[in-house]
């Protein structure tokens, strides 16, 4: 595990993964705030050293979200947090991944910057990044 917590586990997305990353990117009440991307560019974000692609799952392992994590190699040590989804709302689960993102890639690299884009019409997604200082 990469990054365990009380509430939930996050781990590397392995190809098993990409039916739910891609289903839950694809859903209803996610489609219009994310980008979408095919199995083959989700696939490739697996073997890109400066790309880190998570699976976030509850205590029982069930897979609740995925992130993608950019900029791994950047030279300027700025890390963007290009994609954070999560499938079972109202549950905590992305204030608590992002917590848990935050504080691994302070701790585990070296960066000093940490950003990410979030859609004006995201209130939901805009609510959690505020509160956690973005």
């Amino acid at each position: 595990m990469l990054m365990p917590s009380g509430l939930l586990d996050i781990r590397k997305t392995v190809l098993q993964d990409l039916d739910f990353v891609l289903a839950a990117e694809q859903a209803e009440s996610n489609r219009r705030f994310i980008g979408q991307w095919s199995r083959e560019q989700h696939d490739a974000a697996l073997q890109d050293g400066d790309i880190l692609h998570l699976i976030t799952q509850d205590k029982s392992g069930k897979q609740v979200g995925y992130v993608i994590i950019t900029g791994l190699q950047d030279p300027n040590l700025s890390v963007c947090i290009k994609r954070l989804v999560i499938q079972a709302k109202e549950r905590g689960y992305g204030k608590t991944t992002l917590s848990l993102l935050t504080d691994w890639i302070f701790a585990q690299t070296e960066t000093h910057r940490l950003w990410l884009n979030v859609k004006e019409h995201n209130s939901r997604a805009r609510h959690v990044y505020e509160g956690a200082g973005f």
